[in-house]
């Protein structure tokens, strides 16, 4: 991808996009994103050879960065990504695509802080981006085509796997891929606070957790992997595994997380109504 991309707003997921546009081939020099910190600019041209700008130097540092963009990355928070759009709005290229990484800000939002007809997608990515093993759900608005969207995965498909989905299932979504990190560390978590009441140590405990949740993971991103196949097969009949499975269901663990990501979702659409009401 050689046409001008920006980054408005490069935190850690921000970064994280960045780093895996740049692996996948995009010449740096196609690269502005802005900031607001000279140190952080800095920081980002130093380590990636991208064109940095820092807002707290020059004023008009977001302005300035779309003129001419292509792709506009949305790297706010949510609570301010409607300002951002209407910020930049009248200089944007009729065509330019605008992608939104904000949880919870709908294409209705972004597009009424946008000229009529600008082309924009709404993004839900998680972060295992920054290790490469990301996945990202796309929602075209109203203006997209095969074109916008096109331009949209190439953002991202250096990153991790890119799915296409209609926006009402954003907020599953958000339960359970942008959550669900976090539900994994939980378990390690747990496990980790198991192998202590076994009185082994903690430093002991904490690397059977990390390494076994690590290593899990590993396995299940081969081609081809199955959860529900990989679990058999270290479920032997009558065996410790079994036990430890059965005590699960018993306990109500599939109906605790299903309860979990509903409350995830449920957040998530209030946000979502917070945000519009404002």
């Amino acid at each position: 991808m050689s046409k001008k991309i920006v980054f408005l707003g490069c935190g850690s997921m921000g970064e994280a996009i960045l780093t895996g546009l740049l692996a996948a081939g995009t010449a740096a020099a196609s690269v502005t994103v802005t900031v607001r910190r000279p140190e952080r600019a800095q920081e980002l041209a130093h380590r990636h050879g991208v064109t940095a700008i820092a807002s707290h130097e020059e004023a008009d540092a977001n302005t300035q960065a779309v003129a001419g963009a292509s792709v506009v990355i949305l790297g706010v928070k949510p609570i301010g990504t409607a300002e951002m759009c209407r910020e930049i709005a009248p200089h944007l290229e009729a065509n330019a695509v605008v992608i939104s990484v904000a949880a919870a800000v709908s294409l209705g939002q972004l597009e009424a802080a946008l000229r009529p007809g600008q082309p924009v997608v709404r993004s839900m990515p998680n972060t295992p981006l920054k290790v490469g093993r990301g996945v990202v759900a796309l929602s075209g608005g109203t203006s997209v085509d095969e074109f916008h969207l096109a331009a949209a995965h190439q953002i991202f498909d250096g990153s991790g796997v890119v799915l296409d989905i209609p926006e009402s299932q954003q907020d599953a979504v958000a339960a359970i891929s942008g959550s669900g990190p976090a539900y994994a560390f939980y378990l390690a978590e747990a496990m980790a606070a198991a192998a202590q009441d076994f009185g082994l140590s903690a430093e002991i405990a904490r690397v059977l957790a990390r390494e076994t949740v690590a290593g899990a993971g590993l396995m299940l991103a081969e081609p081809g992997a199955d959860a529900a196949t990989l679990r058999r097969a270290v479920t032997s009949p009558k065996g410790t595994t079994e036990q430890a499975i059965a005590t699960f269901d018993e306990q109500g663990l599939p109906g605790i997380v299903l309860a979990g990501a509903k409350a995830a979702a449920a957040r998530a659409a209030q946000i979502t109504a917070e945000l519009e009401s404002k």
